[in-house]
């Protein structure tokens, strides 16, 4: 087997810059560790640590309202000497990444994203390289600052990739059983199942003579990433001394957002000043917007299943209880898949100018509220929405881009002319 000389450059490169990060500046990890735009309460690895910390000693971790993380991840980190600790996560997070770029490139690889089983677009040969999209990934800020602070969203991002590549590679059952480990550790995960299926099925139907129906592989897709979701579920079990305790705080955080710890989202904010007699009300109206996207998307862009879940991923970085610069980096991540339509976006230069100025303004008005005590939670909570607005403007745009794409190739005697969204 022919060894890609570039691919190990770029891989040789990216891990030799993460690695230059951590033992050059050994203060930098821990002081990202605890910034509010890469850590949540769900993923934060200095909550990771307490709760190894309680788990060592035998102690429950989900007492006291500070874990709220799957169980798989305490005896994993168990096995790790304390003495080296830093130094094997650290390794271990570099590893991820590149795991990361790979399941991208064999996306990028696979072409699905301009020609599939139902859709050929216009823009095809428009398109950059894989690794160049593989190198967007890892030399993208937000990817770097999140392997330097280590949260745990780092492995569900992995895993969804890995379905993903999975799925491209026809592989159905390796991509369910990658997005129950996906959900198992993150839960929102679960919502990307159904275009999922309709990526495994597109895969597997345009492969050979022998089509199968779409009910009966949803229905056997389903099953495994049930089965493998309720597997994950039963080791945890095991491992938490035979008690479901660990359910309330690992998935019933998300769902019933008991920490309100300062985020890049949207939650925080209207949860501290809502009544108490409306939070049950708003968390349904909350949890149903965001999964009201999933259907929708599905329906309209049943040609594109990889379009429509990297558009989910798109709105799991704006919407979803705990978000974070993570989440959007896997985003941003596959986003690069689709630039044979990015001539047909119109706002880009603001929506990407937003981004910007979120970024750099975000952490000083945080230690303004914070640290300096010259401002109030308003500041913080200000930018974050012009965060998600330069976030909600690029999904936008990527949409319009995409289905102006579609429209182009059912009528090519409108390449080109002035259209007007309604």
């Amino acid at each position: 087997m022919a060894i890609d000389r570039r691919k190990v450059l770029l891989y040789a490169s990216a891990a030799a810059l993460r690695f230059l990060l951590f033992t050059a500046f050994p203060r930098l990890p821990n002081l990202l560790t605890g910034r509010a735009e890469i850590s949540t309460p769900v993923t934060s690895f200095k909550r990771l640590q307490e709760g190894l910390f309680l788990y060592t000693h035998n102690v429950s971790p989900y007492d006291g309202g500070v874990f709220y993380q799957a169980p798989l991840f305490l005896p994993l980190s168990a096995l790790i000497p304390p003495s080296i600790f830093s130094f094997v996560t650290a390794i271990l997070y570099i590893l991820t990444d590149l795991l990361c770029a790979e399941s991208i490139i064999q996306i990028a690889d696979s072409g699905v994203a301009r020609v599939n089983r139902l859709f050929s677009s216009p823009c095809k040969n428009n398109h950059w390289d894989s690794l160049a999209v593989g190198a967007a990934f890892l030399f993208n800020p937000f990817t770097i600052a999140t392997c330097l602070a280590r949260p745990t969203s780092v492995f569900s991002n992995c895993a969804i990739l890995f379905a993903i590549a999975s799925a491209v590679d026809r592989k159905p059952s390796k991509s369910m059983l990658a997005l129950a480990l996906a959900a198992y550790l993150s839960l929102y995960p679960a919502l990307l199942l159904p275009p999922l299926i309709l990526l495994d099925y597109d895969q597997v139907a345009g492969q050979g003579d022998s089509k199968p129906k779409l009910p009966e592989q949803s229905l056997k897709l389903g099953s495994i990433f049930s089965g493998s979701f309720a597997w994950f579920l039963t080791m945890s079990y095991m491992l938490t001394g035979q008690s479901w305790e660990f359910l309330r705080s690992t998935y019933g955080v998300h769902l019933l957002l008991p920490d309100l710890t300062p985020n890049v989202g949207l939650w925080w904010y209207f949860f501290i000043e809502m009544f108490d007699s409306f939070r049950e009300f708003f968390l349904g109206v909350f949890w149903l917007h965001l999964m009201g996207y999933v259907g929708g998307l599905c329906f309209r862009l049943r040609k594109q299943p990889l379009f429509v879940l990297t558009t989910i991923i798109g709105i799991f970085a704006i919407f979803q209880p705990y978000p974070s610069i993570a989440d959007a980096s896997l985003y941003f991540a596959l986003l690069p898949l689709y630039n044979h339509v990015f001539p047909l976006m119109r706002y880009t230069f603001f929506a990407m100018a937003t981004i910007l100025y979120a970024t750099l303004l975000g952490p000083a008005f945080y230690y303004l509220w914070i640290y300096a005590g010259s401002g109030n939670a308003n500041f913080f909570y200000a930018i974050t929405l012009v965060w998600s607005l330069g976030l909600s403007i690029i999904v936008g745009e990527c949409l319009f881009a995409v289905l102006r794409d579609e429209w182009e190739f059912e009528r090519p005697e409108m390449k080109g002319k002035e259209v007007r969204r309604i």
